[in-house]
């Protein structure tokens, strides 16, 4: 049976913020699919880490729901030190089925230009960002 978004937002780790929305989330798969049909996409931790190192740009994609979340607390200060924006969204397991890979993923950095939607979803994600 099918987990609603409300019910895997509230599993998400107390770090999960900017969270993206319901639509936003949606939006967030589709990209990703399109990233990894088209193969300009990271998957994982070490994979992402290594490639926001070497100057990468993109999207990150991180998974709300990863415990322990120390696996994944230094990616948003790594993002940010990188200038590349970042947006959680509520399951792994989503996450890795949209990356079409069997196994969940705990994050993905999209690279590449020319993604159709890119534009779209990388305004919102702005517009999700936390000011301080």
């Amino acid at each position: 049976e099918e987990i609603s978004y409300e019910q895997r937002a509230a599993h998400v780790t107390v770090i999960s913020k900017p969270l993206a929305g319901k639509k936003l989330t949606k939006k967030v798969y589709k990209l990703v699919k399109k990233a990894a049909k088209a193969k300009q996409i990271k998957r994982g931790v070490k994979e992402v880490v290594k490639s926001l190192r070497k100057g990468a740009k993109g999207l990150c994609v991180i998974a709300g729901d990863i415990s322990p979340v120390d696996v994944i607390s230094h990616l948003p200060v790594l993002c940010e030190e990188s200038d590349v924006p970042y947006i959680f969204v509520p399951s792994k397991a989503d996450l890795g089925a949209a990356g079409q890979t069997k196994r969940p993923t705990s994050c993905s950095l999209l690279v590449g230009d020319g993604l159709e939607g890119m534009e779209e979803v990388l305004k919102e994600v702005e517009a999700a960002r936390p000011t301080y």
